[in-house]
């Protein structure tokens, strides 16, 4: 924007506390948490003799962390499904898995799309007679790629046509 000739920038910050999970191109279900989300670029450094005073850094490939999911309990077994699929089937579901953050007027403002996604935990909650909380589960997701967007999702779609000719699954 600009005022009297100045280029501002505003920015629309917004709280971490209005997010959903979107999977199968619906809203599976509203979470406590989500936690893990990052990607880490793996790098060399390599001094060059006679060269003291720098050092050249050489990228390698990505890694992405592990994300975890928290929700209270409910009568859906979305997630357990997906994981028993996973633990007994020889053949592993993988799934894009989107993360919808909104702002307080309910307009999506970013979408982070785990591409590959596939569970690799599962975690029931804690049972005891003298709590009063609510029961939460969470499901750990591993993932091949991370693609991230400021508009609605509609990535998230389970993959019945495998990986591309390189190898790795289309991240559109």
């Amino acid at each position: 924007m600009a005022k009297n000739g100045v280029v501002t920038h505003e920015f629309n910050y917004v709280t971490s506390n209005r997010f959903y999970v979107e999977m199968e191109s619906q809203i599976t279900a509203s979470f406590s948490e989500c936690s893990g989300l990052g990607v880490t670029v793996k790098r060399d450094v390599q001094r060059e003799g006679g060269v003291n005073d720098q050092q050249r850094i050489l990228l390698g490939q990505a890694e992405f962390t592990d994300v975890t999911l928290k929700r209270g309990i409910t009568d859906s077994l979305t997630f357990w499904s997906w994981m028993d699929q996973t633990l007994s089937s020889t053949k592993k579901e993988r799934r894009n898995v989107n993360i919808l953050l909104f702002n307080q007027a309910g307009e999506t403002m970013q979408c982070w799309t785990l591409i590959g996604a596939v569970p690799i935990g599962w975690k029931a909650p804690a049972l005891q007679a003298n709590a009063d909380s609510t029961a939460i589960e969470e499901l750990t997701l591993a993932y091949e790629g991370l693609k991230i967007i400021r508009s609605n999702g509609g990535g998230a779609t389970i993959h019945t046509t495998g990986r591309d000719s390189t190898g790795y699954f289309p991240s559109n």
